[in-house]
């Protein structure tokens, strides 16, 4: 470690802990880990954060691969290996793209669009969670200053 002033070395270690991108980070985690052990409660013990990730970029008229892999951050390999699973479970089909005949579409199925119910079911059982803590005045407030955020950052994101 370099040689540095104690109290910058320590603001500077407090600084790095501390940081926005760590205290995101970190609450999406939380919300993410809330939802997994409550999908769990419900009977949803076959499903990991990756299945999660192409439900929930999942267009309700449907989504090519390729679109839920940019969208999850991923590549299409994976985003395709992780189709695979979910249509072997059921929640999701392939049909054709009408749009387009050599693409195909996912689409939920009909456990898929059950899951979705019980996804939102869990997802206001974490509002409450998250409500209890800073209230509903918080909430409403947290919820407006991430949409302002991320209207900032990227001016074409619905919000």
């Amino acid at each position: 470690m370099p040689d540095l002033p104690a109290d910058y070395r320590d603001a500077l270690i407090r600084k790095r802990q501390e940081n926005i991108g760590r205290l995101f980070k970190h609450a999406a985690r939380d919300f993410s880990e809330r939802a997994m052990a409550k999908l769990r409660e419900r009977g949803y013990d076959d499903l990991t954060f990756f299945h999660t990730a192409l439900i929930s970029n999942l267009d309700v008229e449907g989504t090519r691969i390729s679109t839920l892999a940019e969208r999850a951050e991923m590549s299409k390999q994976a985003m395709g290996q992780i189709a695979g699973q979910l249509d072997d479970k059921g929640f999701i089909t392939r049909v054709p793209d009408p749009n387009d005949g050599r693409a195909s579409l996912i689409q939920f199925t009909e456990k898929g669009w059950e899951f979705l119910q019980v996804a939102y079911e869990v997802k206001q059982a974490i509002d409450a969670d998250y409500i209890a803590l800073l209230g509903d005045d918080g909430m409403v407030q947290l919820e407006a200053l991430l949409r302002t955020l991320i209207a900032g950052v990227d001016p074409k994101t619905d919000t």
